[in-house]
């Protein structure tokens, strides 16, 4: 399944995986939050509350749709975070992996802490 994510300054797609996680997003979109950034990573409350799955991680790859328990949130990390040792991307704390973003996820260096952002099917 696809989703976009838009935001004023511009927009992206992700491919999601066929997780608990992604198929509750999907069911509950679209989604209309406010964004917030950490270093590199966009994040944002989506009202969902679901469980960390076995599978979570903290450091991932460049581009990789995440969900951050603790928070509500998608995390969309496309760099190093305060926490990161290195380039890698490491997130606040072990966060269920949904997918992908579609293309250069450096495109996400355009969102601005407070924008508005919606996610919708794609």
């Amino acid at each position: 399944m696809k989703i976009r994510i838009t935001w004023p300054a511009g927009q992206l797609t992700a491919t999601l995986d066929d997780t608990p996680t992604a198929a509750a997003l999907i069911a509950a979109l679209p989604v209309d939050s406010t964004a917030h950034t950490w270093g590199d990573e966009v994040y944002f409350d989506t009202g969902l509350t679901p469980a960390l799955e076995a599978d979570a991680r903290q450091v991932v790859a460049p581009g990789t749709v995440a969900f951050w328990p603790p928070g509500n949130a998608l995390a969309l990390p496309y760099g190093p975070t305060p926490m990161s040792e290195g380039d890698e991307p490491r997130l606040a704390s072990p966060c269920n992996v949904l997918g992908r973003i579609d293309g250069d996820p450096r495109a996400l260096a355009t969102v601005r802490s407070g924008d508005p952002i919606h996610v919708q099917k794609a």
